[in-house]
């Protein structure tokens, strides 16, 4: 079903759209999203998978985001390397240097995992967890597929070679920034964007090209093999405006690292944003089949706006929600049932996910009568 909402009319003669960093030229797969409007303001290639290396990373700590807000996964918790572990993986790319004397809490793991890329961190936290590393792959995938990432799988939980057999796509490593900084935006905050972190006598390190030289740049992972090339999954924040890049496949990092920063400003320079809703703020009503009330509101979970070339900034926006409606009662307050799809004049539309605002109870006898009663004299 499908809602249009009143929306700016302004129109004039538009300006074409603005032009990539020309350091994008030598990247095969790049992708540049503003997650308050859903727009995409540059891609290449978004949907083609690409071997992630360590970028692969970012999802085991999203899937230990997700353990942690549960309330199963302790940041205190302990973990032990096993023997076969430390052979294994002792030194082996990027390290912690777990040993098995060692120790290291949930907390330690993850920065392990997103400031070290220690690959020993994953698979420790991986075996130490879920009893196995296919068992974690397993929560991986799972994750993934609740997120909506149908092109992407995997197969290890830190991204090594494995010939192919763990592969992502620029669109879905959106989604997963997405949801790990919306979703869990403390430990988002906790544990990406860290330059430097100290375990034991080791100091770990970030390979971050961003972080500490564009404003407002706060993560998330880089990620290379001889295979994969340079890859980065960024963001930063500017005033409410919180862009995603993805770039993949880069010859050198100093070609990477020259493309994400050039490619940020570009998205907060090149492009604007004007308001539309604000968090939580009631966007539309849908309608709710046999339920206690005849309809819910719908909200959002992060400020929305239209994203505008700087230089075009009175081009007509179309907003429109859509839902499968109506919904069917009971319906839970929180859950995802729709989305605003947000239309710029000489752009691709953007869509922002839209939550119910409300519990609504399945109807009884006497919201029934009151409910039929309402629709006789509307």
């Amino acid at each position: 079903m499908g809602v249009a909402l009143a929306a700016a009319t302004q129109v004039h003669a538009a300006p074409s759209n603005p032009e990539p960093p020309e350091e994008l030229s030598q990247i095969p797969v790049s992708m540049l999203v503003d997650l308050g409007s859903g727009q995409v303001l540059e891609q290449r290639r978004p949907d083609i998978p690409f071997l992630p290396a360590s970028v692969t990373k970012v999802m085991t700590a999203f899937v230990a985001f997700e353990e942690i807000d549960a309330g199963r996964l302790p940041l205190d918790r302990r973990f032990q390397m096993d023997p076969e572990t430390e052979k294994e993986w002792w030194a082996k790319g990027s390290t912690m240097y777990i040993t098995r004397n060692d120790r290291p809490t949930t907390e330690e793991l993850l920065h392990g995992v997103m400031t070290a890329s220690g690959n020993d961190a994953c698979i420790v936290l991986a075996k130490g967890y879920a009893g196995s590393v296919s068992a974690w792959v397993e929560m991986m995938n799972a994750a993934a597929k609740r997120i909506g990432m149908s092109r992407s799988h995997y197969n290890t939980p830190n991204g090594w070679m494995d010939e192919g057999q763990t592969y992502v796509t620029a669109s879905d490593m959106v989604k997963l920034a997405d949801a790990m900084i919306m979703r869990h935006p403390k430990l988002y905050r906790e544990f990406s964007g860290v330059k430097q972190y100290k375990w034991r006598d080791v100091v770990m390190r970030s390979h971050d090209p961003t972080v500490g030289i564009v404003p407002g740049a706060d993560g998330i992972k880089t990620g290379y093999t001889l295979e994969a090339g340079y890859n980065f999954v960024g963001t930063a924040e500017r005033e409410g405006r919180r862009l995603v890049m993805v770039l993949a496949g880069s010859p050198t990092y100093r070609i990477r690292d020259a493309a994400a920063r050039n490619l940020l400003e570009w998205g907060f320079s090149d492009w604007s944003a004007r308001h539309l809703f604000d968090i939580g703020q009631n966007v539309a009503d849908a309608k709710v089949q046999d339920g206690a009330e005849l309809s819910v509101p719908l909200v959002t979970d992060r400020k929305v706006h239209a994203t505008l070339p700087s230089n075009a900034p009175g081009r007509k926006v179309t907003l429109t929600v859509h839902y499968q409606g109506p919904l069917k009662a009971p319906v839970t307050k929180g859950n995802r049932v729709g989305y605003l799809e947000i239309a710029v004049e000489g752009l691709a539309p953007g869509r922002v996910p839209l939550f119910a605002g409300a519990d609504v109870a399945k109807a009884g006898t006497l919201d029934r009568l009151r409910n039929g009663l309402i629709n006789i004299f509307r």
